[in-house]
């Protein structure tokens, strides 16, 4: 019998959480599912994020802010580049334009030589979210 699958939420590791936070709510329109309980504003160890049918966790990469650098250990955080979400976004251009709108640095959209319209983004953390559909 074959596995009964209805998505799949990746969890990534943030440096700071409400940074994060505030990118993925305030600039591209995710909404908070769930997180564990509220350290301060917009600051918790653990966050289920959604955007239509795409979900997303965030977790602090450190249990406690005494743990916490005061900046990014690049050891950690040097194969956030390899790391890439790929979100099924039927109109490209008009996530371009609306994210651009919001202020979020967003390259231009182009058709992949396999065929997939892609505009890629870049989270506070290093992490790639491409946007793309098929041409």
């Amino acid at each position: 019998m074959a596995l009964d699958l209805h998505g799949v939420s990746p969890l990534l590791q943030v440096y700071d959480m409400p940074t994060s936070v505030r990118f993925y709510r305030d600039q591209l329109g995710f909404e908070i599912v769930s997180h564990s309980p509220v350290l301060c504003e917009d600051y918790f160890h653990w966050v289920l994020l959604r955007l239509g049918g795409a979900e997303l966790m965030l977790n602090t990469a450190y249990e406690s802010n005494t743990e916490r650098p005061s900046e990014p250990d690049l050891s950690r955080t040097a194969a956030h580049g390899d790391t890439v979400l790929y979100f099924a976004c039927p109109d490209v251009e008009a996530a371009f334009v609306e994210l651009r709108g919001r202020g979020v640095s967003v390259s231009t959209p182009a058709v992949a030589w396999y065929g997939m319209k892609q505009m890629n983004v870049r989270d506070p953390d290093g992490y790639f979210l491409c946007y793309q559909w098929p041409v």
